[in-house]
């Protein structure tokens, strides 16, 4: 990734943990469900199962807000081991809401984008 591209502001979060547990067990927190459940309640998913996944690296959920206008969001969980023999926990929240797109449309002519009248 660019640096340009690192500091454009995006629809979501990111944040960086660094765990003194091992790998395997985030991974297991973050894959079981019953171990998962504790933290992250079935209750703020959208579904219960992984919308995507790279075994013990990377899992992507999808959430949906309990209360109106129920945004739905993607969050994802990056590990890595770190130099402690511990891991580095990277959560990714995305807005992913097809409400909440940015109102843009591709010009005619192959210009850039412009917005759509009100």
């Amino acid at each position: 990734m660019s640096d340009a591209a690192r500091d454009e502001p995006g629809p979501g979060i990111e944040q960086e943990y660094e765990l003194s547990e091992p790998p395997g067990k985030v991974w297991r927190a973050l894959s079981i469900p019953e171990l998962r459940e504790r933290w992250l309640p079935g209750a703020a998913l959208a579904a219960p199962e992984p919308v995507a996944v790279t075994p013990g690296r990377e899992v992507s959920y999808r959430m949906r807000e309990a209360v109106p206008p129920h945004v739905e969001s993607t969050v994802t969980f990056r590990i890595a081991p770190n130099d402690t023999g511990g891991t580095c926990l990277r959560i990714i929240h995305t807005l992913t809401d097809a409400r909440f797109a940015p109102l843009t449309t591709a010009a005619a002519n192959g210009n850039a984008p412009v917005l759509r009248a009100a």
